[in-house]
């Protein structure tokens, strides 16, 4: 075991710490007041390498390691979930995806603009009546000659009007259930297509998310990613790497939280001293604190599986639980701490705070992440190796 990051790594993490605090820092209150997401921010990640630092650097990427990935999820979420977000899912859920399930020709013409930033990727797979229960989708994807022809509604989608492909899972055969469950590359300009922003969030309102429409869109053959029958393995792989990165998120709001209640435990007094004094205080930096170690470490466990090339579906699940749930304990705490200021937007408590429940929900619930675990231990669950895994690091 190695608990020790690598220069490399040290630099990485200082080149996003302090493209946080000069791009998004100043401007975040306000961003996040009118909802306004700032797509110059992408450019600006893909201008560092950043949109595909995971990427091998034949398909346009950075070439670094998984936990380099979890490095810039934990910084930019310190700035705010919506940037962290807008990565778990363009490199994530979509172009590791793209890594994994790919043909070469998909990889060359979707995974290499994408890895450089010159085109951004999202995922489609929750339905207004399929969430944790993905098998419930409705979408459906009609063979057609050359074509499939998709039908249905995608909801909660990040980057909605944004991307510019989307990972989406329809219905090749309803009658296989989750067998029968397909995944294709959707381009936003074929004709059919359409999105809509979802107003009115508790959270994340820095960040681009809503609906995606499919009105009879001929999604070319080659576009079918991996098999017919595929998409609800390839859904959950996608979720994987997804989760790693929610979870390495999380790590970076609890950072921001320590930093902005440590500030705060200093400036303000009660009571003849500083309130940092007080035990009760120190009993929620403490804890704090303790999130933040236990989740890394479980986030960066996992990141060396991946690096491995091994499964690493309970370890993930259980990272992405344990992170998100001391993410959002600490904002809550964070938010106590600053007492009557926390419940303004003069302080970034309150916004940690409404952040912090969306990971809690998405990219399975916490009782979803519950069971998986209990049934890994109890011997009800087990992961077989896929047909077609992550490339180990480093790359060749």
């Amino acid at each position: 075991m190695d608990f020790e990051f690598t220069d490399e790594q040290n630099m990485l993490r200082k080149t996003v710490r302090d493209f946080v605090d000069k791009e998004i820092m100043p401007n975040i209150a306000e961003w996040d007041e009118k909802g306004h997401f700032d797509t110059s921010i992408l450019d600006k990640l893909a201008n560092l390498g950043l949109m595909g630092v995971c990427i091998p650097t034949q398909y346009g990427g950075s070439g670094m390691d998984y936990n380099s990935l979890a490095i810039v999820c934990e910084e930019l979420e310190r700035g705010d979930t919506a940037f962290r977000t807008a990565v778990s899912v363009h490199t994530g859920l979509n172009s590791m995806t793209l890594l994994q399930w790919g043909s070469e020709e998909q990889k060359q013409k979707y995974l290499i603009p994408q890895a450089k930033g010159e085109k951004v990727g999202a995922f489609g797979l929750t339905e207004p009546g399929a969430g944790s229960d993905v098998a419930a989708l409705q979408t459906t994807a009609n063979r057609d000659g050359d074509f499939y022809v998709l039908n249905g509604q995608k909801t909660w989608i990040s980057l909605c009007d944004t991307a510019d492909h989307f990972l989406v899972f329809a219905y090749t055969d309803k009658d296989k259930k989750h067998h029968g469950i397909s995944a294709f590359i959707v381009e936003r300009t074929y004709p059919g297509f359409s999105s809509k922003a979802t107003k009115g969030k508790l959270g994340i309102r820095a960040g681009n998310t809503g609906e995606l429409f499919f009105d009879d869109v001929k999604v070319p053959k080659e576009n079918l990613l991996g098999e017919e029958g595929e998409g609800f393995k390839i859904a959950m792989s996608a979720l994987d790497n997804g989760r790693f990165t929610v979870a390495a998120g999380a790590c970076g709001q609890i950072m921001a939280c320590l930093e902005a209640s440590v500030d705060y435990c200093h400036e303000r007094k009660t009571f003849g001293k500083e309130i940092g004094k007080h035990q009760l205080v120190q009993q929620m930096i403490a804890k704090m604190e303790a999130g933040l170690q236990m989740s890394r470490l479980l986030v960066y466990r996992a990141g060396e599986l991946k690096n491995d090339g091994k499964r690493n579906t309970r370890e993930t699940s259980l990272a992405k639980w344990q992170a998100c749930d001391y993410a959002n304990q600490a904002a809550d705490d964070a938010v106590q701490i600053h007492g009557a200021y926390g419940y303004s937007n003069e302080y970034p408590v309150e916004r940690y705070l409404r952040n912090s429940k969306a990971p809690v929900i998405y990219e399975g619930t916490r009782e979803i992440h519950t069971v998986m675990q209990a049934e890994y231990v109890l011997g009800y669950r087990k992961d077989k190796q896929l047909n077609r895994m992550l490339p180990e690091w480093p790359f060749e």
